[in-house]
């Protein structure tokens, strides 16, 4: 995991650990629903099973994933930021004193947008980390890609649905989701263009078996500097 962002990591599960109870309590809770239809003009929420069972997901692979960054070797000096801890706390301290001064409402919705907050700023560390080794090994672009296609969908879905209820303004009912995929889609065009066009190089001189395969048969590559090695 040397080269995946460890703040990339806290901000994901911290964000989708956020996005799961605000899906629950908005899909679950009838006085919560019932709230939103009174601040709305009467129009329903729009968060559905498939926003449950995605935030889930998501907060399952993310716990997968930030237990896999203690387990496999990673650089020396990879942990997380400052920011990311700050972050954490202060989001944590607001939705404590919000639960004591607030009402439930305003603290669920204050959970969305610290996902919101989590969805802006989790890319950062990763497309920099990218940007000073000049490199994406180490990191999936396969996630990237999924990402994008899921994002993309579930931007679609939520003006589809604001459509058909024949209030589009409700789409900005819910800005963690129309945030979220608004993001998630321009920072993965970011991913996509280091991956595919800054950073090309494939070889990892700390992979050892990439040196025994490239060094037993190295007219199969194509180049002597390996770009030819994998096209991911």
């Amino acid at each position: 995991v040397e080269g995946l962002s460890i703040d990339f990591l806290v901000y994901n599960v911290y964000g989708f650990s956020c996005y799961a109870l605000f899906n629950t309590a908005f899909f679950f809770n009838k006085h919560i629903g019932d709230e939103y239809a009174r601040r709305n003009d009467g129009h329903e929420n729009l968060v559905r099973f498939n926003d449950l069972f995605f935030s889930y997901h998501a907060l399952v692979l993310s716990l997968v994933t930030f237990a896999q960054s203690f387990y496999y070797k990673r650089a020396p000096a990879q942990s997380s930021s400052r920011t990311a801890r700050v972050f954490f706390f202060g989001t944590l301290g607001s939705l404590c004193l919000s639960l004591m001064f607030s009402s439930v409402y305003n603290t669920v919705y204050l959970l969305s947008f610290i996902k919101l907050g989590c969805s802006m700023i989790k890319y950062v560390p990763q497309a920099w980390l990218n940007y000073e080794r000049k490199s994406t090994i180490g990191w999936s672009i396969h996630n990237i890609m999924l990402d994008f296609t899921g994002g993309t969908l579930s931007f679609a879905q939520l003006i589809l649905d604001a459509v058909r209820s024949g209030n589009v303004t409700e789409a900005l009912g819910n800005p963690v989701k129309f945030g979220m995929g608004l993001a998630s889609i321009g920072f993965d065009l970011v991913f996509m263009a280091q991956h595919f066009v800054l950073y090309t190089d494939r070889y990892d001189p700390q992979d050892i078996e990439a040196q025994v395969r490239y060094q037993s048969a190295p007219l199969s590559y194509g180049s002597t500097d390996s770009s030819d090695v994998s096209t991911f």
